[in-house]
Order: C-alpha cells, then sequence, then structure tokens
C-alpha cells in the first residue's frame, strides 16, 4: 500500500517503475520524475489499461475512489473506458440525436438523389429535431419517438408520419451498428400510428420485420409452383395477376427481360429480371416443361393458379391479413427502393408500370431508363437476400 510520504520518497530511476497500491491501482515514474495513476484491470478476458491522471494534481485518495468506481461498473458488467469515452462524447454533444442523424445524413447523401436528401433532412428539420434533436439517443425512449409522429399524425399527414418514423427507425440503427445506442425505440411503436390512406394494401416496411416475412415465405413448404410463386412476388413486383398469368414465351432468356401486358392499362412492360429471379425461374423450367403457364394449377396445366392461391399460402404461414398482402409487396418496393435503396422516384413508378410524364408531358415508353431499371431490380433482390440474412443494418439508406 502507498502513502503520501511514500510516493514523495520515490525517486526517479533510467527507466519506468511502477509502485502497486493494490486491486490493479499503480503509480508510474518515469525517468523524467513526472508520476502518474493508472489502473490495470480485465473486462471479458481482456487485460485493460486506464490512466487515472498525474500525481500529486490527482491525489492518493482521489485514485483510490477511482478504483473503486470502476470496479463498482465492471461488477456491473461495464468497461470503466468504455463508460468515460461515453460520456466525454455526451459532455461534447456528440451523442445527440441531431448529431448522429446529420452524420448517418452525411454519410449517405450521396448514394441518393439530390431530391431525397433534401427531402429527408427537411422532414428531420421540421418534425423531429426541434422535440428530440438535443436529447442523447440512448436516453430516448418510446414514448419520446411516439409523441414525435403522434403530432405529425395530428396534423392530418398520416403518410408523412410513417416517412419521418421511418427516418427516425434508421437514425437508431446506425446509432446501434456505430455503438451508440443499444436499442432502437423506433421499432416499438410498431403499429401505433394508423396506416397510411395512400396504402390500401397492407404492407410491411420495417425491415427486419420484412426480412422475417422474407425467411417465412421461403420456408413455405407447398407445391414447387406456389413456393417459386411466393418468392418472386417481393422481387418482382408486379400485380399478383400479371404474376400469376407469367408464361413461358414471354421470358428473354438472352435479354433477361420479362415482357408482357400490363393489366390495367393493356400497355406493353418489361421488367428486367434479376440474377435471383432467373435462377427461380430456371429451376421452375425443368419441373414445369409441359405448359405455356410458368406457374400452373394443380388441377390443370393449361390454366394458371388461382388468385387466392398466394394468399392463402400468407393465411397458413401465419401473416395476418393485415400485416401484408400480396399485392402490397408493391408498395414495399415503391417505399424501401426510394427511402433505403436512394432510386429516384421516377424509375421505381415507371417501374411498377405507372403512367409517368416527362417535364414535356409525354409518357414514358416501356423501354426508356431500362439501363437504370436494370441496376434497380439487380438492387432490390440483392437488398432482399440482406434483409433474409438478417443484414438490414448495412443498408441504413444505402
Amino acid at each position: 500500500m502507498l502513502s503520501d510520504a511514500k510516493i514523495r520518497a520515490i525517486k526517479p530511476t533510467n527507466k519506468v517503475t511502477r509502485y502497486s497500491d493494490g486491486n490493479g491501482l499503480y503509480l508510474e515514474v518515469r525517468p523524467t520524475g513526472a508520476k502518474s495513476w493508472v489502473l490495470r484491470y480485465f473486462f471479458n478476458g481482456r487485460e485493460r489499461r486506464m490512466g487515472l491522471g498525474p500525481y500529486p494534481e490527482v491525489s492518493l485518495k482521489e485514485a483510490r475512489e477511482a478504483r473503486e468506481k470502476a470496479r463498482w461498473l465492471i461488477r456491473n458488467g461495464i468497461d470503466p473506458l468504455e463508460e468515460r469515452k461515453r460520456k466525454r462524447l455526451e459532455a461534447s454533444g456528440a451523442l445527440t440525436f441531431e448529431t448522429i442523424a446529420r452524420e448517418w445524413h452525411a454519410k449517405h447523401m450521396h448514394a441518393w438523389a439530390e431530391s431525397h436528401a433534401k427531402r429527408i433532412i427537411a422532414r428531420l428539420e421540421k418534425h423531429v429535431f426541434p422535440f428530440i434533436g438535443r436529447k442523447n439517443i440512448g436516453e430516448i425512449g418510446a414514448p419520446e419517438v411516439l409523441s414525435v409522429v403522434r403530432r405529425i399524425e395530428e396534423q392530418g399527414t398520416i403518410e408523412t408520419a410513417h416517412r419521418v418514423l421511418s427516418i427516425i427507425n434508421q437514425v437508431f440503427r446506425y446509432a446501434i451498428v456505430t455503438a451508440r445506442a443499444d436499442r432502437n425505440p423506433a421499432a416499438d411503436i410498431r403499429g401505433a400510428i394508423p396506416p397510411s390512406k395512400k396504402n390500401h394494401f397492407p404492407a410491411v416496411m420495417e425491415p427486419e420485420r420484412l426480412g422475417e416475412v422474407l425467411r417465412m415465405l421461403d420456408a413455405y413448404q407447398g407445391s414447387p409452383v406456389v413456393c417459386a410463386a411466393l418468392r418472386l412476388v417481393p422481387m418482382l413486383a408486379v400485380r399478383p395477376g400479371e404474376l400469376r398469368h407469367m408464361k413461358w414465351e414471354e421470358i428473354d432468356w438472352k435479354a433477361k427481360e420479362w415482357r408482357f401486358t400490363l393489366s390495367k392499362t393493356q400497355k406493353p412492360h418489361i421488367v428486367p429480371l434479376a440474377r435471383q429471379v432467373r435462377s427461380i425461374l430456371g429451376e421452375l423450367r425443368q419441373l414445369i416443361w409441359d405448359s405455356p403457364w410458368c406457374f400452373p394449377s394443380d388441377r390443370s396445366k393449361q390454366r394458371p393458379i388461382s388468385d387466392m392461391a398466394l394468399t392463402a399460402a400468407l393465411r397458413r404461414l401465419g401473416i395476418p391479413r393485415e400485416e401484408q398482402s400480396i399485392h402490397g409487396f408493391r408498395a414495399v418496393f415503391r417505399t424501401l427502393a426510394d427511402e433505403v435503396l436512394g432510386f429516384r422516384p421516377d424509375i421505381i413508378e415507371h417501374q411498377l408500370g405507372h403512367t409517368v410524364k416527362d417535364p414535356l408531358g409525354r409518357a414514358y415508353n416501356r423501354t426508356k431508363h431500362l439501363e437504370e431499371r436494370r441496376r434497380l431490380m439487380q438492387a432490390w433482390a440483392d437488398y432482399l437476400d440482406s434483409l433474409k440474412a438478417g443484414a438490414a443494418s448495412q443498408y441504413v439508406s444505402n
């Protein structure tokens, strides 16, 4: 054990010397005569060393008090070094929601369209920062997040409330993967605000839950035809009837495209086929070689599966009708391809087969922006694969 008298009597040598005070605390004396306190401890099986300050600026009594505080943290599963780092960040304002949200935005805005990046920061500045922006992100709970979106909801803009909640959710996920938050309270209020009136078909928009749904679709134990159709519905984002009526003659394997007539407008349409889609269709083709339909009925190969076949499969998987519909995967594609993958809304709308006009009022033809749509459909299939693998955090608005 050290005492002030012993410490004052210590003379420097030509090398660094250490004098123990017990329980990991020691005084380090350098050849220059400088004396400083160091705490040696183990956390999760790893040796750590933490400086406590110079002597006599930090007295023996203060060094011992710091040692006991550190030992208390260790007993409670907290690394003293990490706790000190956290407190310093908190004191500097680096842990506020606004600071982290702006960092997230700056990191990913280069992958977005300029209009999309401006829209996101504008929503944060208008709807979020004034209310929780200055709060430590680790201290924000579900009630505070709910209050933010409720305020928007009360203004009658349900769609905006959902979009702002999605942004908050992504900021918290970014905070978690950068070790500045432990949990995501935005995920706790899923379902607390009513669905958007614009979305008439139930759809899962939260990436983690969507990954669970996709894994359920992959694990469906039914006919090969229904299994393949279930896996393709989210990736192709076409209307259910259009998928059911897909014919082998409509697939151009060389061009990697599906060309057909839209059921709603009766206009020709092209869906670029991602690598994953071609793989599923290729496997199915080996089984369905004697029918013109890609998804023939069990009763007759001369007609496609019924309009209830896929919906019934969803229900057998235990996915509630109020959570996800087959048609709702189009809404999932429209929302996440924009807000997460950052593709231009007009490109997405064109791929969905909606009427999109250029600045001169002319409707785009079916081959307009086809190369960009190819990138969109491959990126979308890759993103869905990442969700199925449980890697949503890698796609924080990327």
